[in-house]
């Protein structure tokens, strides 16, 4: 199987064409590996990354995490998966109002990039608070930063398989390159449950790359040891 020229720097230009129209969202929803496999596995979400956000204490890391809380950040592209979409799945799937037994590290949080994300988040909330029939606890407020988690972290349930990892070093020679990459995303949600091989498989036959880069992807896929 032979690594198409450039294949890096052509899937990923390919798929962030729509830089301008890209959108952040970030979010905690207690540990973050679960919710980053989660958020990877749908069609729209190009990035993922977990880290801390939501505190004043300077530089967080998972053993010093302060008054921060574990939080996933991810880019998407609005006209495939809607904010909506994204807060129905984030509020569905983790219970809000759960009392937190380690401080602020596993609390509910929402961070909103944009005036516009803030309406959206009210709207949904109403929706959401009817359907578990109590009031929604979860701590909602401004963007203000995120630090990225230490390496281990990123991209966790992935990084399980070690024979897998050593066949994507033939295209992702930079560990950070494959964490911060789409096929990356997509691996550390199938890995987990989130997709099967058949729904990946057809998911990169729509992506916005070439015909090689998009067959090549596709074998490597199908011919990684778990």
């Amino acid at each position: 199987m032979e690594v198409p020229q450039m294949a890096i720097k052509q899937i990923e230009e390919g798929l962030h064409q729509s830089d301008d129209r890209l959108e952040f969202a970030t979010f905690g929803m207690g540990c973050f590996w679960g919710p980053e496999a989660r958020f990877g596995g749908m069609p729209g979400v190009l990035q993922t990354r977990v880290g801390f956000a939501g505190g004043r204490e300077p530089a967080p890391t998972y053993r010093k995490m302060g008054d921060h809380t574990e939080t996933v950040q991810i880019e998407f592209d609005p006209s495939v998966i809607s904010y909506e979409e994204i807060l129905r799945e984030f509020w569905g799937h983790h219970y809000p109002n759960r009392d937190n037994y380690k401080g602020r590290q596993y609390i509910s949080l929402l961070h909103y990039h944009t005036e516009q994300q803030h309406k959206t988040i009210g709207l949904i909330r109403k929706e959401m608070e009817a359907k578990l029939e109590e009031p929604i606890e979860t701590e909602i407020s401004p963007f203000t930063g995120f630090t990225r988690a230490e390496e281990r972290h990123q991209k966790y349930y992935l990084k399980r398989y070690p024979k897998a990892l050593e066949q994507l070093a033939k295209i992702y020679p930079e560990r950070e390159l494959l964490e911060d990459s789409t096929f990356a995303a997509r691996l550390n949600g199938f890995v987990k449950g989130f997709g099967t091989k058949d729904s990946v498989r057809k998911e990169i036959t729509q992506w916005n790359i070439g015909e090689a880069e998009k067959a090549y992807l596709i074998e490597l896929f199908l011919k990684l040891k778990w």
